[in-house]
Parts: C-alpha cells; structure tokens; sequence
C-alpha cells in the first residue's frame, strides 16, 4: 500500500492485537481514504501471518457487500470472498455479510445442533461504518463470535459517541487511528468541495397568499387543499414546501441553475455525474417531471430517481457509476446519501434538509473521492460543487455541540419493559392498600386481576424465548429462572431490573403481528402508569387517545366499531376522564386495540403549485472540516511557485542535491516558508503531515535531476543495462525529481507495472533489487531533519 496513512492503520491494529494484546480496534478515516483497501491489506497481512483463517466483513446494506465482495475480489482474490446474501452455502475465506442475513445464518440448523457458523468459525470480524445503533440492534453478533473484531467509520472522531468508543474498549475520543477529511484534502488524496448556498424564498420562507399576483391568487384559490373541500390557508410554512406542497418553479430554478453551473465533462458539453438529495420519494419523482419537462432531449434517460422504491435500483447504480453511461443525475432519497463509491460525481445537491452531522458529513463525502483525466487527457478532477438550497451550510458552518442523541428501543421492547414497571408499581400499591373488603362484581376488572394478567403475559413471553436461539443462550441462566410461573408472584423491583436488563428485547414465540394495536397498547401502559404516578404526562397521553377516538367516531358505521361505540364516545369526551381509574384504562385498551388498524393512515393532502419563486444571491460558505485543508492547499501552491523561484538559496540547494543539512539549514528553511507566507499553523500541519519540514519542501521542488541519476549510476553500467532496466531507472528519476521521494511499494504499480507486471523483480536479479532499494533509501532524510 503506498499511501502512508493506511500503512500506520494497519501497524496500530496489529499493534493493538499483538502488543497491547486488546481485541478490538476502531479506525476513524475519511470517506473515499479507502477503508476497504485498507482492511484488504490488514487480512492479507493477517492471513499470511497465520493470525486468521476466515474473516467475516459485516455492512448494513446490500449495495456496500457487493461492493465490499468486489473489492477483496479485485486485491485479495485468494481469499476467495463469498456474498452472503447471494450465495449461501459457498465456502471461502473471507465472508461478506449483512447484518440481518448473517443473525439468521447464525440460527440455521440450531435445532440440529448442526449450526453452520459456530463460535469459532471467524477469526476477524469487520464492521463497516461502525456505529452505536449497529451495536444496539446487531450485538448479539459480535457477543456471539470469539474473533479480532475490527471497527471502521467515517464519522469524525469527535462526532463519534461514547457508547461506541465504550464498546472498543477505548477512551471517547482516542480512536485506534484516524486520519480525517481534512488531513486527506491537505495532502491532496481527495478533492475539496466548493459549497455554495443557494437561497430560494419558498425554501426558506414559505408562500404566503398575500405575497402572490393576482393570477397566483385565483389559482391559490381553485386549489383543492384537503379532500373535504376545507378553506384555502392564508400561508404555507417553509416546512411545507417539497414536503407536501410542489412548486414547479421553484424545482425549475434549482434545475436551471445546476445546469447552467454545474461542473461540465465531455469538453464542457455534458453535466458531470450529479446527486440530488431529495426529502421524499413524491419529491424525488416531482424533480425527474420537472427535468424531462424542462430537458426533453435526453429523453427521460439523463436524470433518474433511484431510491429504495425503485426497482432494478443496482442496476441504475452502477449504469450511474459508469463514466459515460445515463443517468448522469442521480436524484436520490437516503439510497445514495453513504457508502456508495463513484469517483466521477462532480456536483451535490442539498434540496432537503440535514441536521446529523455524522450523516452531512457522508452525504458530503460522496463528492471527495479524486478522478483522473475526468475532464480530459491530464485535466483531473480538482474539487466538486456543493448547491445547498436548504442553509445545510450554514447550519454547519457553525461550531456546534455533539449530541448522542437517543436510540428508540424496538416496539416489542418497549412494551416488555412497560409491563414489567405496571407489575411493579401494582405490587407496591396493592402491598400498601391491600384487596378491598367489598366483592367486586363478578365481571368487574380489578387491579388485582389486571397484575395477574400482566404477570401471566410476561411469564408467557419468557416461556417462548427459545433457548437454541444463539441471541437467547447467553441469557439462559435467566430464562430458565423466570420461566416459571412461581418466579413471578413476587418479584421485587431489583429483580424485576434484572429481568429488564437480561430479558427485554429478546426473540419469542409469543408474538402479536398487529402493529397499531401494539401502538395503541403502548400508548395506554404509557397512559396508566402516568396515572399511578400522577405524572402531569397524563394529560398529554390523553389527547393522543382522544384523537384516536375521534378517528374511532368517523367508522360508526363499522359493525365492529358500532359495538363498542358508547365507549368511544365517552373515551373522546372529557367526563370520562375526571375520575379515570386504572381498570377504565385497560378496559379500553383491551376493547378498542383490534380497531386502530380500522383508522385510515392518510396523510396531508398533497398539493402541486406554479408560482413563481425568488432566486437569490448565491455565495460561498466555509465549513469549517474542510476550510483549514483548502486554506493549507493553497499554501503549498503558493509555497511551490515562491521555492522553485529562490532555488538559489543554500539550504534549498543542499536539499534538492541530497546534500547533509545542519541545524542552520533547517531554520533556513523554516524562513523559507514563513517567506512564502506560510503561517504558523500551516508549517506546524507540513511537519505533521509529512513528518518533517525537509521532505515537505521537496515533495515541492522535486530533487535535482542529476542527484538523483547518480544515485543510480551503478545499475545501470554503460553498455551492460537493457532497454527495459534503463526505462525503469528513467521513470524513477522522473519520479524522483517531481515528488523528491518514493516509497518502495510505488515500484509495484504504474508505470512501472507497465514495464513488467512482476515491477523491479521482473526487470533486475535479486541482488540488483536489493541495490535498487538502496539507493531509493538514499534519499530517505534522517528523522533528526526535522
């Protein structure tokens, strides 16, 4: 691997594993720095160390595996990946894997006790772009394994939370390595952005009706807004535009200005390959009308929605990631928004609005990746266009807090942990009050009997989770004690926790497929425990269950409805509500919960407009990841220009010869910088970015050419050297008096490869390789030139 910042990966990760002897390791590295390549050359390294025999690469969608599979098939082909979710029963060494597929391989012959994937199986497992919701939803996986785990992101690692810092073992913030967007932008291994903010009023304003021409206003006027005829609003929010309201200018504007200043490939003739953020499927296929409407000579082919809704969708990526192929403007909801590689895009468009950093920043990170020749012979891709219509950029732009935010936990856990908090506040408040003197009426539901209900259905829960599950074993010590119909006659709250923390969350055969009325159960556990505590939530837990009602009223002449309509009735009124009990509450929800699904999900109306809207000025905004790498790029150019112009000057000329430096020179040079108007900062990211002040100098200037021909002058004997051994030495001088350095790994590429596909190997003996390498080392300058 040439690139310097993938090499130090690699050592830390082994590192960790050998000499720190901790198992696992999370890399922090750009997007487009090439996490995959990296982890290529670490299981190659660790293979041939006999460190691992199978790995398993584990990513979240089905686009990042095929990818993920080309890759190692492309740099590691004896490792004969297999894909997972294509090819099942395939044996190889390295195994790509989504994470849903892989938990149900997992569990494929458990009954059996023929599990094609034990414990054992993998001795490296990977997890692509490694974050906390992974964890909370997949972690029985990795519980599961006994393997090296390895963890990539490209998340910053400030953004990183706590939770995943905590799962490797690893102080917040202290990754195992990181090489970020800035560090890759400043040594020109991705292309910065130029993000121009792009106001449009409707986006940031919203329409109001007074504001319209006369014409705008009738057609304000005729407009169906809601199905039953209601009144024309006076004013449509900003959050209503490209949400549920459509305006053809609007859409047009952004159109016309993307083609008109857009980066242009095809010698200037063609928009370069485009993605445009959309908020919404509806959206999405409103900007393709819009397109064909406005540009019906590329007839339907140029611009085209590919999102999770589409069908043939991979088939339209990778026609999209084909340099001259349509579409040449992908217009996307979420589908393309991470991990999709395709170094050709040149433009972004943000026509929705973003507020996680973490996903600004991938969405970002889809335009970074460098191109060459991508405008023509030697004219590479330089940077690439951000057109922000929705003030991402100045969201961003400022210096915000971090937020962990927070992970909902899945619907059936939810009401798992309820119950158990019902049980025990019902436990404590029956201990206190005891069984009241008078009988109830025989059919009447009691507190009593509601606690044996809720007991009765958590211990059935339990008995269903099935202990050959691979996600339920761990737990089995727990399982089994709480499976028994004793254990829940008097749990204390410590014990209850313990159930809620082991339990909760665990697969069962007792499952209910009715989605709203779990909603609608939820919804009323949440209602009777603000009611035991006399939480003032109750309050607002009461107009949720008053609207549904109200939905309830509108399907009185539903057969199922009508049977329990006086309830409803009573349930969307307000008396019913003075003096609520907790048998009222769960009277309702055991009598109504089968009739939530009744209530039609429509949303708001969707309404399409053409009035005219307003394009402001655009203007160039700095974010402040990328702005100190564009700032330090300029630097080195104008470092460039100012050093070749003063050539003259000692310390330069000594260096460029491969002269020794003294303490004197090295301070010259420092000047030197300072001369170029190199500020403090930038001379500080050179020495760190290159390691020293020397080797940054001449990676500008190059060596001279005749220094760097005499360090090869033994090689190539006069009249005893072939054609293709004086070609290879003039290619690594030319190198050489460019870049003023070269690590051995670049003799294995191009052009050297073109020479001979085994690079200096098939070109020289071994002994001259060895003096090859030699004098390739000349050239490395001493740490203490610094």
């Amino acid at each position: 691997m040439e690139r310097h910042y993938q090499q130090r990966a690699i050592r830390r990760i082994a590192e960790t594993f050998e000499r720190d002897q901790h198992r696992k390791a999370l890399v922090v590295m750009a997007t487009g720095a090439g996490k995959t390549r990296t982890v290529i050359a670490l299981v190659d390294l660790l293979m041939r160390a006999g460190w691992c025999k199978r790995v398993l690469f584990l990513a979240d969608r089905v686009a990042l595996v095929n990818q993920a599979v080309n890759a190692f098939k492309a740099h590691l082909p004896d490792a004969a990946p297999v894909n997972l979710v294509t090819d099942r029963a395939t044996e190889g060494r390295v195994y790509v894997s989504t994470y849903p597929t892989m938990m149900g391989l997992i569990n494929e012959g458990a009954g059996s006790g023929q599990r094609r994937f034990g414990v054992g199986h993998f001795d490296l497992i990977v997890v692509d772009e490694a974050h906390r919701s992974i964890y909370q939803k997949y972690r029985a996986i990795f519980s599961y394994f006994d393997a090296l785990l390895v963890g990539l992101t490209a998340t910053p690692k400030d953004e990183i939370d706590r939770n995943t810092y905590s799962l490797f073992g690893l102080e917040s913030g202290v990754p195992t390595d990181a090489y970020g967007l800035d560090d890759a932008i400043a040594e020109r291994y991705l292309a910065p952005p130029k993000a121009i903010s792009v106001p449009l009023r409707f986006q940031r304003e919203g329409i109001r009706y007074d504001d319209l021409s006369e014409d705008e206003k009738d057609q304000w006027d005729a407009l169906e807004w809601d199905d039953e005829g209601g009144e024309a609003p006076d004013a449509v929010g900003a959050e209503a535009v490209n949400q549920w309201l459509f305006n053809t200018d609007t859409v047009d504007k952004m159109l016309a200005l993307l083609m008109a200043r857009g980066h242009k490939v095809a010698g200037g003739d063609r928009l370069g390959k485009t993605i445009v953020f959309a908020r919404n499927q509806q959206h999405a296929e409103f900007i393709a009308e819009r397109f064909n409407a406005n540009y019906p000579q590329y007839r339907g082919e140029f611009a085209r929605v590919i999102t999770f809704r589409t069908e043939y969708a991979q088939s339209l990526i990778d026609a999209f990631a084909q340099k001259n192929s349509a579409p040449h403007v992908a217009i996307s909801v979420d589908m393309l928004d991470t991990g999709i590689d395709v170094p050709e895009v040149v433009n972004l468009v943000f026509f929705k609005i973003v507020r996680s950093k973490a996903k600004f920043w991938q969405m970002v990170g889809r335009g970074t990746r460098l191109c060459k020749d991508l405008y023509g012979p030697q004219q590479d891709k330089q940077d690439f266009f951000i057109f922000d219509f929705c003030q991402n950029l100045e969201f961003f732009s400022q210096e915000l807090e971090g937020s962990e935010g927070a992970l909902a936990q899945p619907l059936s856990q939810r009401l798992f942990n309820a119950r158990l908090e019902l049980l025990g506040l019902l436990d404590q408040r029956l201990r206190t009050q005891g069984v009241a003197e008078d009988t109830p009426p025989p059919l009447a539901l009691t507190e009593e009997a509601i606690r044996n209900d809720v007991a009765d259905l958590l211990h059935r829960t339990v008995q269903g989770m099935p202990m050959e599950n691979f996600v339920v074993r761990p737990q089995r010590r727990w399982v089994e004690a709480w499976a028994q119909a004793d254990a829940w006659q008097a749990p204390t709250a410590e014990q209850l926790a313990e159930v809620s923390q082991h339990l909760s969350g665990l697969p069962t055969s007792v499952r209910d497929e009715d989605e709203d009325a779990k909603r609608f159960d939820a919804l009323m556990l949440g209602t009777q425990l603000a009611l035991l505590r006399q939480e003032p939530a109750l309050a607002r837990l009461q107009t949720r269950v008053q609207q549904l009602a109200n939905g309830l009223l509108h399907l009185a002449n539903v057969p199922s409805v009508r049977e329990h309509l006086l309830l409803i009735e009573a349930i969307a009124g307000e008396e019913w509500w003075q003096d609520v009990t907790l048998p009222m509450l769960e009277q309702a929800r055991r009598k109504l919960r089968g009739l939530i699904k009744l209530i039609e999900k429509t949303g708001r109306k969707v309404v399409y407009t053409d009035f005219e809207d307003a394009l402001g000025e655009s203007t160039e905004v700095d974010l402040p990841l990328v702005a100190s790498a564009v700032d330090f790029d300029r630097f080195r150019s104008k470092a460039r220009v100012f050093l070749r112009a003063h050539e003259d000057r000692l310390a330069l000329h000594k260096l460029r010869r491969n002269q020794p430096l003294t303490s004197t020179d090295l301070a010259e040079l420092e000047t030197l910088l300072h001369e170029a108007g190199g500020s403090d900062g930038d001379i500080e990211r050179a020495r760190t970015l290159h390691t020293s002040l020397p080797l940054f100098i001449r990676s500008l200037v190059g060596l001279d050419r005749e220094a760097a021909t005499a360090a090869f002058a033994g090689l190539i004997a006069a009249g005893t050297a072939s054609a293709s051994q004086l070609q290879f030495i003039d290619e690594i001088v030319q190198h050489l008096t460019e870049h003023g350095a070269m690590p051995e790994a670049r003799l294995y590429e191009s052009p050297f490869t073109d020479i001979h596909t085994q690079g200096p190997h098939g070109v020289f003996d071994a002994q001259r390789v060895e003096q090859l390498f030699s004098a390739l080392h000349q050239f490395d300058l001493p740490r203490a030139a610094a």
